[in-house]
Formats: C-alpha cells, structure tokens, sequence
C-alpha cells in the first residue's frame, strides 16, 4: 500500500469539495479501485466565511483551518488540496502551519493555459479578484485578463455564489452565464471559473454555448492526480 495521502481542506462550500473529489476521480486513470488516488477529506462548513473575515465584517478562518490541516496531516496526509479560491489568500499562513506541502489552485491553473497567450476572463469572488491572486500569475506569463466591474460583482456574482451555497444552483447558473458573457463581450477569449462553485453552476444549465473554460477545481484535481502518480513511480 502507498504511504502517499491526499488531505482535502475542504467545507468551502460542502458542494465544491463533493465536485473536487468527483472531479479528482474523473482525472484518476483508473482502471479499478485500488489504483484510485487515496484521500482523506475534512469537509467542515462551520470554518467561517471567508468574504466576511476579509472585508471586515466576520472573524478570520485561519484558525479553524489551521485546525484542518492539523487533522489532516494526523491522518497521515502527505499533501493537502483546498477546493476553494478565497481560501488561498491564507495560503502562506496555512503553507507555515502545515507539516506537509499544500497545493496551490492558482499555480494548476496557471499550468492548464500552457502558456497561452490569450486573453482570459476572470470569474471570481470579490476578495480573490481584489488580491490579483490570478492577475499577477497571469501578467508574468504574458495572459492578458479581463475583470468583472465592481457593479457586476455585487450585482450579479454575490447573488449567484449565494445562489449557490443555498442550494438554488440553476439560479446561480444564470447569474454566472450573464457575467461570463459580459467578460466575452469585452474582449475575452477563455474563461478562468476561479471560484469553485461557478463550474457546477454552469453545469447545471448546460451553458453550451460559452467557449472553453478553465475549472481551478479539474485543475486542482488534475495537479493532485500528478503528484499521485510521480509518488508511485
């Protein structure tokens, strides 16, 4: 048996982290169950929100995620994924707190452009688009990026990532489909869904007609499938 293990942080939301772990076997080249990828997963929804804590309003997540990643690499754990975007903007903190390696969303998405020199559209919560956590990726590869406005944001991501984590994903998916359709219409070619409950949204209205997007959960997943199979190499 491998002495490899993956720990998914994950309760942010409950949702993602069930489409990270489906996503993470759709990438696994499986052909029964023992060559599937071993994890332990710590899906807590009680860690607190995160757009609160960083606009002021709520107290900080480090803490109980701090507490996760404890649990996690007690459990044997020999690398962590956080299926969540706005998480990573602890990600220093959580990486100095973690007795093992924590892959990061930004840098495997930034590996599934391939260095494409396109020009992306952004979907991402309100704190993540403000820290240019992807922006700053995407400008030293030469990726031009287009931004939702401030009113886009507050008008129809929040309602639609609200949508979301309520349970009225179809709902959310139309809010998202109006916003990636506004990054089309000004000038992008790709879309980044960096915020893990956008894809699943999408999904659930089978928005054919969006061009091809980057899904920073498949891309965390796939990250995750590589690493499993160097360490069985």
């Amino acid at each position: 048996m491998s002495k490899d293990l993956l720990g998914v942080l994950g309760g942010m939301g409950p949702l993602a982290t069930v489409d990270f772990l489906h996503k993470l076997i759709e990438e696994t080249p499986a052909a029964i169950d023992q060559e599937h990828l071993p994890a332990v997963i710590w899906n807590v929804p009680q860690i607190p929100d995160r757009q609160k804590a960083l606009a002021g309003t709520g107290i900080s997540p480090l803490p109980a995620m701090c507490t996760g990643i404890s649990r996690l690499v007690a459990a044997g754990a020999t690398r962590i994924a956080i299926p969540c975007n706005t998480a990573h903007l602890w990600f220093d903190q959580l990486a100095a707190h973690s007795a093992v390696p924590i892959v990061h969303i930004a840098d495997a998405t930034l590996r599934e452009l391939g260095g494409a020199k396109t020009t992306v559209g952004l979907i991402a919560t309100p704190a993540t688009q403000a820290s240019g956590l992807y922006q700053q990726r995407f400008e030293a590869a030469g990726i031009a990026c287009v931004c939702a406005t401030d009113a886009e944001l507050e008008t129809v991501f929040t309602p639609g990532c609200h949508a979301v984590k309520s349970g009225a994903v179809e709902a959310g998916g139309h809010y998202f489909e109006a916003l990636a359709e506004a990054l089309l219409a000004r000038g992008a070619q790709r879309l980044v869904l960096a915020c893990t409950e956008v894809p699943i949204a999408l999904a659930s209205i089978a928005s054919r007609h969006l061009p091809i997007s980057i899904d920073t959960n498949r891309a965390l997943a796939r990250a995750c499938v590589e690493y499993w199979q160097q360490a069985r190499r």
